[in-house]
Parts: structure tokens; C-alpha cells; sequence
């Protein structure tokens, strides 16, 4: 008698609380989710409705999710189906030129890269286009990209005009964002946007990585002087 009495004074304090409270209920969202609401009309009506509207947002943004995610998922399949192709393609060619020539075709038919550019440290025998320089790894023309060399890491977004400048010449006006990549031992790759917001700093890399990682390994096949 005496606990069911203390837990009847408990529920009148309860209940004495929320009445001065109206507003504890939505500090606390998975309390009215999980309370019982009576069939019978009256307030209790506009309770249910509000777990009704609360369990309805949650499904809306479970389902943003999912599309979200599963959109992701497709991307990266593309992503991941164009880089086994460009990995493909560099091992086919039968040249340190061809690799090359296979690498920025790739890049620009498949991957809609706009402005491709390759700088080499050493030149390739048979090779000269638009899109390639030759520069030596201690010419004072890459004082730019120093840092960049070191870290070794992919740099994305808008890029400083010093880089621009070499690596786009006349073209760098059309370069609003860019990637640029590093090649060890071999030199840089970048691929330039005239869309400022195609290449953004923190996105993903790791498809970049992994077609820098081909084409250096593809190289290694055909030692230069």
C-alpha cells in the first residue's frame, strides 16, 4: 500500500510538473516519442499529432540519407570502374610517350578534365604537345611548388597565381580551380576548371592518389636519361 501510494504522489508530481512545464516535452523529443497516448479524444490529441509530425521529419531525413548515401555509392563505383580503365590504358602503352598521351586522354574524355597539364623533371624521347613541359627538379622555376614537392600530398582548389603561372602560361585565366598532383621522382600533374567550385579544398582524393600512383608506376617501365 505504501509504494503504490508513493508512486501515485509520484505520478501527480509529474504530471503537476509538466502542466508548469508545457514546453519540457520538446527539450525532450524521445520522451513524447515513447510515451502512450489514449485513443480517446480530447488534449491527448494534439500529442500524438506531435509524435505523428516528429516520427514524419525523422523519416524525411532518413530518407535524404539514404538517397545521399546511395548516390555516393554510385559515384564512387564510376569512380572507381574509370580508374581500373585508366590503369588499363597505361599498362597497354608501350612508351613512356604513349603512357603519357594515354593519361591525359583519359583525363580529359572520362574525367572531363578541362585543362590537363604535365611538368617532367626529365624530357621523354618522341614526345612534345601543348599540355607538356620539361622542367629540372632544381630549376628555380619550381621555387613555387617546393613545400608541395615535400609534402607530397594531392593540393586542391583555387591555386596560388605563382603556380598558375607555370603551370598554365596564357591559360591560367581559365584555371578558377584546379588539382594538382604530385608525381615522385617524376614531376607534377594538374588539371585545371574554368568552374571555381569543381576543385575544392577537403574533398575527396583518394581516386586522384590512386591514378598519380598508376601513372608513376606505369613510367617506371621505361627508364629515361
Amino acid at each position: 500500500m505504501i509504494e503504490e501510494k508513493n508512486e501515485r504522489l509520484g505520478a501527480h508530481e509529474v504530471a503537476t510538473f509538466l502542466r508548469r512545464h508545457p514546453k519540457f516535452l520538446a527539450q525532450f523529443p524521445d520522451l513524447a516519442l515513447s510515451l502512450v497516448v489514449p485513443k480517446e479524444e480530447g488534449q491527448a490529441a494534439s500529442l500524438a499529432s506531435y509524435q505523428l509530425d516528429v516520427l514524419r521529419d525523422k523519416n524525411r531525413e532518413l530518407t535524404r540519407r539514404l538517397h545521399e548515401l546511395f548516390a555516393n555509392a554510385q559515384e564512387n563505383e564510376r569512380l572507381a570502374v574509370r580508374t581500373h580503365q585508366l590503369s588499363l590504358a597505361l599498362m597497354r602503352a608501350d612508351s613512356a610517350a604513349g603512357t603519357l598521351q594515354a593519361m591525359v586522354a583519359v583525363l580529359g574524355e572520362d574525367f572531363d578534365g578541362e585543362i590537363v597539364r604535365v611538368l617532367l623533371f626529365k624530357p621523354v624521347d618522341g614526345l612534345a604537345a601543348e599540355w607538356l613541359q620539361v622542367v629540372p627538379e632544381a630549376d628555380a622555376t619550381l621555387a613555387p611548388f617546393r613545400d608541395f614537392m615535400v609534402g607530397n600530398e594531392p593540393l586542391c582548389g583555387r591555386l596560388n597565381q605563382d603556380k598558375l603561372a607555370v603551370l598554365y602560361g596564357d591559360a591560367q585565366a581559365r584555371a578558377a580551380s584546379a588539382v594538382l598532383l604530385p608525381l615522385p621522382g617524376v614531376g607534377l600533374l594538374s588539371v585545371g576548371s574554368s568552374d571555381a567550385n569543381r576543385f575544392f579544398p577537403g574533398m575527396g582524393t583518394l581516386f586522384l592518389r590512386m591514378m598519380a600512383e598508376s601513372l608513376v608506376t606505369a613510367l617506371a617501365r621505361f627508364p629515361r636519361a
